[in-house]
């Protein structure tokens, strides 16, 4: 995907999961909550637990998991080199559809803001 094509598709799950939040608003916000609380600074930083969520993403094959995991985890100041590192455990743990989803998160790291 191109830079417009991750942000168009971030965008678009953004807007799908507002609907789906607004039919389940105790879930959704316990879910928020739950997100908060594992992504909070304590032991490890946001950051390193931006890049453990996207190497999960990336062997789950979660396309909206490397949008949102990749962002944020630029957000939390992660480097490309991180993410390379990121992408190449997951590999070892996912052996080669995580070869091609991590081509993705970096393609995603790379177009997104």
């Amino acid at each position: 995907m191109s830079a417009s094509d991750w942000t168009e598709f971030t965008a678009r799950t953004n807007a799908r999961m507002a609907k789906l939040r607004k039919e389940m608003p105790e879930t959704a916000a316990a879910f928020a909550g739950l997100a908060k609380s594992a992504i909070a600074p304590g032991t490890l930083d946001s950051k390193t637990k931006e890049l453990i969520a996207l190497a999960v993403g990336i062997t789950a094959r979660c396309d909206g998991c490397l949008a949102f995991h990749t962002k944020a985890a630029k957000k939390h100041g992660a480097t490309r080199e991180e993410i390379i590192e990121t992408i190449a455990v997951a590999l070892y743990m996912g052996g080669g559809p995580s070869m091609i989803y991590g081509a993705e998160a970096l393609d995603a790291f790379d177009s997104l803001d």
